[in-house]
């Protein structure tokens, strides 16, 4: 059972940084996609970041490039965000994601929102002005 826990979340001032972790478990994928969510109060969920497995090349949201970083350790089964300059409109509730790929694409390819099938729980991001 595929499981996906998040950490790492708080409250910061406009400006500041926040490191978000996600242990992820119980699944044997050969192809996946991998990624970062967030959702506002009253928003629709939105692609932070994700990168597919097979020498896949990140992809960022517009409004977090340059300023977050997704990263993953494969020996801990842990991904990353490091979001840097924080601003109040990154508040949100974020989570990671993963996704099984089943049908052929090539190396390198990028991942969309349907690649993706489980979902973590969230930890809660807030910044202030």
């Amino acid at each position: 059972q595929v499981q996906l826990v998040e950490s790492g979340g708080g409250s910061v001032q406009a400006g500041g940084s926040l490191r978000l972790s996600c242990a992820a478990s119980g699944y044997t994928y050969r192809y996946y996609c991998l990624g970062w969510f967030r959702q506002a109060p009253g928003k629709e969920r939105e692609g932070v970041a994700s990168i597919y497995s097979d020498r896949g090349i990140t992809t960022y949201a517009d409004s977090v490039k340059g300023r977050f970083t997704f990263s993953q350790d494969n020996a801990k089964n842990t991904l990353y965000l490091q979001m840097n300059n924080l601003k109040p409109e990154d508040t949100a509730m974020y989570s990671c994601a993963i996704g099984e790929v089943r049908s052929w694409r090539w190396p390198g390819s990028t991942c969309s929102s349907a690649d993706f099938h489980y979902w973590g729980q969230g930890t809660q991001v807030t910044v202030s002005s």
